[in-house]
């Protein structure tokens, strides 16, 4: 089971409401786990590599080298580990929870930090870095990155620490910026993000094979993963974000006099030398999965129930308080006049909401899922049985270890009843213990991917 506090969970609130987007989110989430997909779009027969409609013969490579890093990057390494085995000459991953299973052959394991890096994620890059060094033009390098990789390998471009990075990436998460916008910034500052990495390893002459999970919005979904594509993301793929994307993102959120003194100083001296490397020569790239492919199977879920599924948006964005009380306000109008669709019925969304915190404010625990359903709470408790999950995929919301939160008409009701201040947590992004006290909180675990944030609203017939 994906969703492990799922009978917990299931012992208030609306429970039969709950019980159908459990469901929904449980059979979802299975179903993206990239570990399962890539079983079965890899083979080997001892000589020969398959990937999808591509085949390499690895008796004419000398080394393979495999690196990995991202939110779901356990799962995806544990599934080359288990194909290739001995076959690999030598690994690194990092990871944001490293759990018991993850025991590899050839792959050395690191636990990095996210959103911010740390120390390991930082040893991470450089043995990733001195893999890439090792590179000849008879070696092949098969890459496996998830969301969460530019801070799970973390090694800064001379002239900038580590804790300048840190600061960085703190400053801009805090501001409001979406995810790309975040990653132009802290890109531009490392030695192995925004294609580095694989610059370094082309310099020798190998190969590389880059497997991603996008979670990037405005992807379409993906129908045929094993189907070569060319992407700009990770530090295994050329980077389609500029230096000037990154100016413009520090400006747009007014942060510049924020910022660290010595990546002030390098984006107001940087010139074209400075760019990101934007082709690679030998390079095979896939894309597994996209956030169109979590709504499209929470569809598929909720259909092969008998219910009404409509996908509203995969590019969900801006603050998540406020998403929810928008969420709400469109159960309402459902259950009321049947527009825009029919009660009951299952409402999909994905994207990626945010959360605005001063950074000279003190704050709690919290995440976007959980600030979203949290503020649902509020606006769903005069909407009989409506319910909400809302959470991050890879299965933790914010800095904490719940994958995000799930709330109904009956949550606001049981706040007043334990004196649980839902506002007060909302205005202090301390909502993390406020659902913890309301039986709200929704724990995964690593769940084998990372496709942002998945909303599933459920919206029964109004009561005569």
């Amino acid at each position: 089971m994906k969703i492990k506090n799922r009978n917990t969970l299931l012992e208030s609130g609306i429970v039969e409401s709950r019980k159908i987007v459990l469901d929904v989110l449980e059979e979802t989430l299975c179903n993206i786990d990239s570990y399962n997909i890539l079983k079965k779009m890899i083979s080997f027969d001892g000589e020969n590599l398959t990937i999808g409609n591509r085949t390499w013969d690895l008796s004419k490579k000398n080394n393979i080298y495999v690196i990995g890093a991202g939110k779901a990057s356990n799962a995806m390494v544990k599934a080359l580990d288990e194909i290739l085995g001995d076959k690999i000459t030598d690994g690194v991953v990092s990871v944001k929870i490293a759990e018991p299973e993850d025991q590899y052959k050839k792959i050395r394991l690191f636990v990095g930090g996210h959103p911010l890096a740390n120390k390991g994620s930082l040893n991470a890059a450089k043995e990733a870095l001195a893999l890439a060094d090792l590179a000849t033009k008879d070696d092949l390098y098969i890459g496996v990155m998830s969301g969460g990789c530019s801070a799970l390998l973390s090694c800064p471009r001379e002239g900038i620490t580590l804790e300048d990075e840190i600061t960085t990436r703190n400053i801009m998460l805090k501001s409001g910026a979406n995810v790309v916008e975040v990653n132009s910034v802290c890109r531009h500052i490392s030695s192995i993000n925004g294609g580095y990495l694989a610059k370094r390893i082309e310099a020798g002459g190998a190969e590389i094979i880059t497997i991603v999970i996008m979670d990037a919005l405005g992807f379409h979904a993906t129908t045929n993963p094993g189907e070569p594509v060319v992407f700009g993301f990770t530090p295994m793929a050329h980077d389609e974000t500029t230096l000037q994307n990154a100016i413009d993102a520090i400006r747009k959120y007014d942060v510049a006099d924020k910022l660290p003194i010595n990546v002030l100083n390098f984006y107001n001296k940087c010139t074209e030398d400075d760019e990101t490397p934007k082709a690679l020569k030998r390079w095979t790239g896939y894309i597994i999965n996209t956030l169109p492919d979590c709504s499209n199977l929470a569809k598929e879920a909720a259909q092969k129930r008998g219910i009404n599924c409509v996908v509203l948006t995969n590019s969900l964005a801006g603050e998540a308080k406020e998403a929810g009380t928008v969420l709400a306000s469109i159960a309402e109008e459902i259950q009321a006049s049947g527009q825009p669709f029919k009660a009951p019925c299952l409402i999909v969304a994905t994207g990626e909401v945010s959360t605005k915190i001063d950074v000279n404010s003190e704050t709690g625990l919290g995440g976007p899922g959980q600030e979203l359903s949290a503020s649902f709470a509020i606006a769903a408790k005069n909407i009989p049985g409506v319910c909400i999950a809302s959470i991050d995929t890879e299965g933790t919301d914010g800095p904490t270890d719940a994958a995000g939160g799930i709330t109904d008409s009956d949550t606001f009701a049981l706040s007043k009843k334990l004196g649980v201040d839902i506002y007060d947590s909302l205005r202090t992004h301390s909502v993390y213990d406020a659902l913890s006290k309301l039986n709200c909180k929704i724990i995964t675990g690593n769940t084998g991917t990372n496709l942002c944030d998945l909303h599933i609203m459920y919206v029964p017939s109004k009561c005569k």
